[in-house]
């Protein structure tokens, strides 16, 4: 397909979104960029919020994912379904009774300024990490599959789309996100179903003749029982998808804070229900496209490429193009953006709130939004720097490590939380910032040995769990501390 042709539709879809942006931030101000004034419609904010948790990663990932793993993904998912259920009757009562626009503030509350500052940081970290990760992989494809054709740097790639990003949330923050994200989530899922219809039409076969063809090939098994090491084993996914979401989710401002912009503690969680039951149906729709995608690759004589997450753009853009290039090239900026632009909006909320404290009463709002503008910027600017990072270190195995190095720092909120939420204990508040950076340290040297100390088991997602865990005994013996402390 015709480099123009893509780039047409790059800037008719951000049109749309700058349009979108415009509508949603007119009068607002600095209490409508961190929870839209508490006015949003939980149907939305449960559609969008689809958009923001799967990512670019999640959109060319998951349907390579099925050469290997086959559908035992699900068994995380339906993990995440219960973690939803916890964050709703749990979480948002806690956040909602609070009232408060960071929920890092829970743990200045608790705990005391460290902790606070602590929870806050890490966030700051993983996300930072996490949204450019995500960012690089999406421009990287295009970069691959467009730009290259124009002779156009990464480097520039990378900058218009953060630019185009920051310009259609700096001023409306969550209140535009609410609706920009349903946007993206329809043309994220739409490319998903159209691609499968265009799928059936070239085997020339029935949607319900493909559902018989994958639920009878080697691609559709969802549990594995057997092998206890296996890192497919159902009881490891189930239950780490269940830590996952409610780390990735209910403490990540991100994802909560558009659960804080809607009216009611009910309308919040009527959304987290109706959205956990939309992604499960999604990630089964992108499991079921992935097996289609091999299977189509098998009877056309496709070379499945060596590295899975280039199986969906290349069988798109290369073999199938017209349309199908086209609405793949929708659902992959679609899939890229809710996560990228909802990560700069919620670093600004928690640099603003927890780490600068810019809502205090004593500060004007032309000051307040002011300093805002430049925080969301400065933001904006880091993220590009780490993007165009990974693009010169051009190794996946370090950005990979990179990445899961970021994902490691949930743990230490797993654990503040939980410590937070199932005792009435205190901690040693000034060692909390090393407690949270020992636990996912000593994690990362358990998994890296953990074949040949453990008798060859394997972790998986479940050492988000085990982290937390340390992190919640390290802060029980802190309590032990801080006590002989008081007593001084």
């Amino acid at each position: 397909m015709s480099p123009v042709v893509i780039f047409l539709v790059l800037v008719l879809y951000f049109s749309l979104l700058m349009l979108i942006a415009w509508i949603t931030s007119r009068g607002a101000t600095s209490h409508t960029f961190f929870i839209a004034n508490r006015r949003s419609k939980w149907y939305w904010v449960a559609i969008g919020m689809v958009g923001t948790s799967l990512s670019g990663v999640t959109f060319v990932s998951v349907p390579g994912w099925v050469g290997s793993t086959q559908f035992s993904y699900m068994a995380m998912v339906l993990g995440y379904i219960v973690g939803y259920v916890i964050i709703a009757l749990v979480l948002l009562p806690l956040y909602y009774r609070l009232r408060l626009p960071s929920i890092y503030s829970f743990l200045n509350d608790r705990f005391g300024k460290y902790s606070y500052k602590t929870g806050a940081a890490f966030f700051i970290l993983s996300r930072t990490l996490g949204a450019a990760f995500r960012v690089f992989i999406v421009v990287k494809v295009l970069q691959i599959f467009v730009f290259d054709a124009w002779h156009i740097p990464f480097a520039v790639t990378t900058l218009f789309f953060l630019v185009l990003m920051l310009l259609y949330t700096y001023k409306g923050g969550v209140k535009t996100l609410v609706y920009t994200d349903t946007l993206q989530t329809i043309g994220m899922v739409g490319a998903v179903i159209l691609t499968i219809y265009f799928v059936s039409q070239t085997l020339n076969a029935s949607i319900a003749d493909l559902i018989k063809e994958v639920s009878h090939s080697n691609y559709s098994q969802w549990f594995y029982w057997g092998d206890w090491s296996d890192k497919r084993h159902f009881l490891k996914q189930f239950f780490a998808g269940m830590f996952i979401t409610l780390t990735m989710t209910g403490l990540d401002q991100e994802m909560m804070q558009k659960n804080l912009s809607c009216r009611s503690v009910s309308d919040a969680q009527k959304n987290m229900i109706t959205y956990s039951l939309i992604i499960a149906v999604v990630n089964l729709l992108f499991l079921f496209l992935g097996a289609l995608l091999y299977l189509y690759s098998q009877q056309q004589g496709i070379v499945i490429p060596s590295k899975s997450d280039d199986l969906f753009p290349t069988i798109a853009l290369q073999y199938m193009g017209g349309i199908t290039a086209i609405i793949f090239l929708i659902g992959i900026i679609s899939a890229a953006f809710p996560s990228a632009d909802g990560a700069l909006t919620s670093l600004t909320t928690i640099f603003s709130i927890d780490i600068l404290g810019l809502t205090r009463k004593d500060i004007d709002e032309k000051t307040l939004n002011k300093k805002r503008i430049r925080i969301h910027v400065g933001f904006a600017l880091l993220m590009y720097v780490i993007v165009v990072l990974f693009s010169t270190i051009n190794d996946e195995a370090i950005i990979s490590e990179l990445f899961t190095v970021a994902g490691y720092t949930y743990g230490p909120l797993l654990g503040l939380y939980a410590y937070g939420l199932l005792t009435k204990r205190k901690v040693w508040d000034a060692a909390t910032p090393w407690i949270a950076v020992a636990s996912p340290l000593l994690c990362y040297v358990l998994n890296k040995n953990s074949a040949s100390w453990f008798a060859g088991y394997q972790f998986g997602f479940e050492l988000i769990v085990l982290n937390g865990f340390i992190t919640f005994v390290l802060l029980y013996a802190s309590s032990f501390v801080n006590k002989s402390i008081s007593r001084l």
